[in-house]
């Protein structure tokens, strides 16, 4: 009787093994492309948008983000150097990646559902993140020493009660849990009017 292969056969794990590698390279991919600013600022643009928009007007808003001032005051040169990038580099690259729909026939772009549903956040751009990682274990290290300090009755922490020390721990992590998601959330792309990382008001 000839047997039946299952999905333990090598020809099944390779298949799978290539999926995942594939995507993992899609994910890796994105966030390399989303790593430059002037195509955060494109997605930031499209991700407040329902339908596509023509090139002009966005290289007008990214403009105007990038020189910081408004869209009535962005002059033609600088409009120029937003416009030709985007034309020729940025907006082919993220189209490529599945982020964007670019016609360049027509001049159109609008978001893709990958783009839809994707959380971008500035940990990606070094140097404009908070560090939470650092913050976390900073705490984690200073808890230890405390809970440390009061298995060895080391004075003046035994003034204080082991309960209210927990509680004091509990309430520092929960309050960092709770500012954490917040600060997140408004470093998301496209949550604001303007990119996150700009952190001011501007005119649309």
């Amino acid at each position: 009787m000839a047997s039946v292969p299952t999905s333990n056969t090598p020809d099944a794990q390779t298949t799978e093994s290539t999926d995942d590698e594939d995507s993992d390279l899609s994910k890796t991919e994105i966030f390399d492309v989303l790593r430059n600013q002037r195509r955060r600022f494109v997605l930031q643009y499209l991700k407040r948008r329902e339908t596509p928009v023509e090139l002009g007007p966005l290289a007008t808003q990214v403009a105007a983000w990038e020189y910081d001032t408004t869209v009535d005051e962005v002059t033609s040169a600088q409009r120029k150097r937003v416009y030709t990038p985007l034309q020729q580099t940025h907006l082919p690259k993220m189209d490529e990646a599945g982020i964007v729909e670019y016609d360049s026939s027509r001049g159109t772009i609008h978001s893709t559902e990958s783009a839809e549903d994707l959380s971008v956040y500035l940990e990606i751009v070094p140097g404009n993140e908070f560090a939470w990682r650092e913050y976390y274990l900073s705490l984690g290290a200073v808890s230890c020493a405390l809970v440390a300090a009061l298995w060895g009755h080391i004075y003046p922490f035994t003034l204080v009660s082991d309960l209210v020390w927990a509680t004091v721990i509990a309430l520092l992590v929960t309050v960092s849990a709770v500012a954490q998601v917040y600060h997140e959330r408004n470093m998301r792309l496209g949550q604001q009017e303007v990119p996150p990382e700009l952190g001011y008001d501007a005119d649309d």
